[in-house]
């Protein structure tokens, strides 16, 4: 039985539209030009940061972000953000006695708009309070000593094969590929896509009734 379900950040909870927007802006290039970079970027199966490289060679996320902070446009997002099923899903999963928690690839920052948002769930962690990041084990071995059950007993929901599903499967979790943003719309129906999630899902509505009947 699954007894934890865990959700990955972007594009699986936060709609990252307007995030990526606001990059583009600080770019200053065209919102659908910086989109249909970042689509071939991903196509291709590089690192979806090599996208800024295009832009701006040398570009330093890390950096960057800390300039838009100091420039008063840092990365934000927030209830607006949040895809309508989010709520009602974790909602309903607590309700049925299962595990919530959240964990992804995500800033100090971001972890605090996650937790200000009070969302359903027992736990909210980021890679940087782990100092560890997906596609990295250690993430996943962070997360199982957090968790009440064993791997096996938990489902990791993410949107990426290659950031989510490959590397929760190989630290023996139970997956789940949500159906939105770029890199699902994009992986989601290639060979691995179809093989390696446990789960194959277009909406976390779905979630509560698969999880009963798993």
């Amino acid at each position: 039985m699954i007894r934890a379900v865990v959700f990955d950040v972007g594009e699986c909870l936060v709609d990252e539209t307007r995030e990526y927007g606001t990059w583009a802006d600080w770019l200053g290039v065209p919102r659908h030009t910086f989109s249909a970079m970042f689509g071939a970027v991903i196509s291709q199966g590089r690192d979806y940061r090599e996208t800024f490289q295009v832009f701006r060679p040398g570009f330093d996320l890390t950096e960057e972000r800390e300039k838009r902070a100091a420039a008063g446009r840092p990365e934000s997002f927030g209830e607006d953000d949040l895809y309508p099923d989010v709520r009602p899903a974790l909602k309903a999963l607590r309700a049925a006695g299962v595990w919530v928690g959240i964990a992804g690839n995500q800033t100090v920052r971001a972890g605090r708009i996650l937790r200000s948002l009070d969302l359903p769930a027992d736990l909210v962690a980021t890679s940087d309070d782990w100092g560890v990041s997906k596609p990295d084990l250690r993430f996943f071995e962070a997360l199982a000593e957090r968790m009440p059950c064993r791997p096996e007993e938990a489902l990791y929901v993410g949107d990426r094969l290659d950031n989510d599903i490959r590397p929760a499967a190989l630290a023996g979790f139970r997956t789940a590929l949500v159906r939105r943003g770029p890199w699902a719309t994009i992986q989601r129906d290639g060979p691995e896509g179809m093989r390696l999630p446990t789960m194959r899902i277009d909406s976390l509505a779905e979630l509560p009734g698969l999880v009963a009947a798993f």
